[in-house]
């Protein structure tokens, strides 16, 4: 996971210079202060998904050219077999089924995700993350507490969430077992991130 985390900062940064966008820029672009994006651009810390998408808008390519170096070439459609899909780690476990990795121009992004059940995480409080546009979760299998602000809901297999991804948000597996849910993350219809 190292070696691949490397490969990921090291085109972030060869974009970055190639483009002649400055370190202060990213940070504004992704959320972090200078000193923060300049930790996430020499791989000393795990990159998030949110960072990673919020990295490709602004270099202006897609999130799948910055995981894999390669640029989406797909046009009409794109069939990802059960059980298949572009691996990301994103937290504490948690895995990203990326289910149209080569499909161009997304208005989505579409996941099977796997969120590790933790007991630990049980009593504290959801870390809550933000990005622009609207997401969709259906839960496969497994439980899922799930905080948007200060409300909580806890949500099981057939129940779908459909939320404003620009508002704190987060979730945990409960119940003493991983729970597997399709999630899918739409840009804003301004296109912005």
């Amino acid at each position: 996971m190292e070696s691949k985390r490397m490969e990921v900062v090291t085109r972030i940064r060869a974009l970055r210079e190639d483009l002649g966008i400055g370190v202060e820029q990213m940070a504004e672009a992704t959320g972090r202060t200078p000193e923060q994006y300049r930790t996430q651009e020499a791989g000393e810390e795990d990159l998030t998904f949110t960072f990673l998408y919020k990295a490709a808008r602004r270099l202006g390519v897609d999130v799948i050219e910055l995981l894999t170096g390669e640029s989406p070439h797909l046009e009409h459609y794109s069939v990802v077999r059960r059980g298949e899909g572009l691996s990301i780690k994103r937290r504490a476990g948690f895995e990203y089924l990326h289910q149209a990795p080569f499909f161009k121009n997304k208005s989505c992004e579409p996941f099977i995700v796997t969120a590790p059940y933790i007991e630990e995480e049980q009593g504290k409080p959801i870390h809550l993350s933000r990005h622009r546009g609207q997401e969709l979760d259906h839960i496969l299998s497994g439980r899922l507490r799930f905080a948007y602000g200060d409300k909580v809901e806890e949500v099981g297999p057939g129940d779908t969430l459909l939320y404003d991804s620009g508002g704190g948000h987060g979730m945990i597996a409960i119940g003493g077992e991983p729970c597997v849910f399709l999630a899918v993350v739409m840009r804003p219809p301004d296109g912005g991130d």
